[in-house]
């Protein structure tokens, strides 16, 4: 049986949230009973660091930052994100299977938002940390759609900034990007 590999990225912010989440037992099981037998954790800012090697017969190997995880995406099966937009539109552009977890604690969240709409248009599944088990435990990638990558840079630099733009405005946006790339 082939071995297959989940990526995990925070992105450069701290989300010790969803690391705690993957590495927790019970995840490292569900994971395993689908056959991925490696996990790579890039953590971030975040100040929990997991242990590495093997647990619950997953392999896990961590990192904090590197110039490019280009490679990273390359090699998954299964990439589990924070749900920013920088990357789940790098995922998706990848042609990766992905679950955005949405970080519920950050104030003036474009996570939710983005991650909805992602999810309706059937692009991605998405979660919070504490359901992250749930979702792993009924995860068929097989239901997901191709995404078809347009020029979603310019909105996931958009996103990604520290701005007090409305939710309704994210939302406008994010509608018609994705009817842009639809047709």
């Amino acid at each position: 049986m082939e071995r297959k590999n989940v990526f995990v990225t925070v992105g450069t912010t701290h989300f010790d949230a969803l690391i705690k989440a993957v590495v927790d037992d019970e995840t490292l099981e569900k994971l395993r009973e689908k056959g991925y037998k490696e996990i790579v954790l890039q953590t971030g800012n975040g100040k929990f660091v997991p242990e590495q090697g093997v647990h619950r017969g997953v392999n896990i190997t961590s990192f904090r930052l590197k110039a490019s995880i280009a490679e990273d995406f390359a090699k998954a099966d299964l990439v589990i994100s924070h749900a920013g937009a920088g990357s789940c539109l790098e995922a998706l552009e990848a042609g990766k299977p992905l679950v955005a977890v949405v970080n519920d604690t950050l104030m003036a969240n474009h996570q939710v938002e983005l991650a909805e709409e992602l999810a309706s248009r059937e692009f991605c599944f998405f979660c919070y940390p504490s359901t992250l088990q749930s979702t792993l435990a009924t995860l068929d990638i097989s239901q997901l759609k191709k995404y078809e990558p347009g020029q979603p840079q310019l909105v996931a630099d958009y996103l990604d900034k520290d701005t007090a733009v409305s939710h309704t405005f994210l939302r406008d946006l994010l509608a018609s990007l994705f009817e842009l790339n639809e047709s």
